[in-house]
């Protein structure tokens, strides 16, 4: 669902090797999976059931193979999303999407700064309050508040970059934002060939 040919691009940009598929084979023996999404949950979800892809996600964030839900992708990670309805997602973290509060500009479009809260590998060379782009009408909400990495604020604060063991997640565009963001996927790259 959207900015996938984008993602790849990133990757390829500071030397990593990504291709776009849905073959489960592919993904079953890749190293490292990335989720990207832009759009409605409700319509992603739709579209991980009706290529057969939600079973190979299941089994490949189990075996421990790094995983990156990347914006739509992050929020597909968790239980249900309260976006048209309430619909299940893949339930990987315990939590519900909900959307931004009213009385804020909706989708929180451009550049936000982080709000660190834990040291990670993810965050090498990224620095407390540097900038990233956002385009989000919802966000996330942890049942767990301990797998929030980085937040940001809006308004009130909402989480940017989560994660538990081999699983993770960022709510902003690393492809879009810059040298920064693409230190995030080089990071990525990093974690995935320390596995």
């Amino acid at each position: 669902m959207g900015n996938l040919r984008s993602v790849q691009k990133a990757l390829e940009s500071v030397g990593l090797a990504g291709e776009v598929t849905s073959n489960e084979k592919i993904i079953s023996t890749a190293p490292a999976v990335i989720l990207p999404g832009v759009g409605a949950f409700e319509d992603a979800m739709a579209n991980l059931t009706r290529t057969g892809l939600i079973p190979i996600i299941r089994e490949v964030v189990a075996k421990g193979t790094p995983f990156l839900g990347i914006c739509l992708g992050m929020q597909l990670l968790f239980s249900t999303s309260e976006e048209n309805g309430l619909h299940q997602g893949l339930n990987l973290l315990p939590g519900t999407v909900k959307r931004l509060p009213p009385g804020l500009k909706v989708p929180h479009m451009g550049w936000n700064q982080l709000v660190i809260r834990k040291e990670e590998p993810m965050l090498k060379g990224v620095n407390d309050g540097d900038y990233f782009y956002f385009v989000h009408s919802y966000y996330v909400q942890p049942e767990d508040d301990d797998v929030i990495i980085a937040a940001s604020d809006y308004g009130f604060e909402f989480p940017a970059l989560v994660g538990r063991d081999n699983l993770m997640g960022i709510q902003f565009h690393p492809e879009k934002s810059s040298n920064l963001g693409l230190q995030i996927l080089k990071n990525f790259g990093e974690m995935v060939n320390q596995c």
